[in-house]
């Protein structure tokens, strides 16, 4: 049987989105994007994150982030640096070729908005917008 639930739905509206998402980024050079390590880069602020709070914000073992930070630093998307406050910490930070990637992702972002705005329509896009926020309490 098929679920039929709006939590169904809103998650097959985000596994549109991101299928969207992915394969703009992929097509823009960014293909390690789709791959779970990918997933880490939307906690890395301007100003870096500590790699044990990196794990606690993305949800991962501390484990899972060492080897994913390992893959992206060996991909020239990140680097690792002391932590200014903690000699015992490392502060991971995007390098000029992770903000290229973060560019990209948010001009491909804005891209994906515009064509689910032109498909719904600027009010139903808007409604949609604002009702998802509430939902969530934005």
């Amino acid at each position: 049987m098929v679920p039929d639930h709006i939590g169904w739905t809103l998650w097959q509206a985000t596994q549109a989105w991101r299928r969207e998402f992915v394969a703009a980024m992929a097509a823009a050079g960014h293909s390690w994007f789709a791959q779970a390590r990918g997933n880490l880069l939307v906690h890395i602020g301007p100003d870096g994150i500590r790699q044990g709070d990196l794990a606690e914000k993305a949800g991962l073992t501390k484990q899972a982030v060492q080897q994913f930070v390992d893959e992206l630093e060996a991909d020239g998307i990140v680097r690792r640096s002391p932590d200014e406050t903690d000699a015992r910490a490392r502060r991971i930070t995007l390098t000029p070729a992770g903000e290229a990637a973060m560019r990209d992702a948010d001009r491909i972002k804005l891209q994906i908005e515009a064509a689910w705005r032109a498909r719904l329509g600027s009010d139903a896009f808007d409604q949609l917008e604002a009702l998802l926020r509430r939902a969530i309490g934005r």
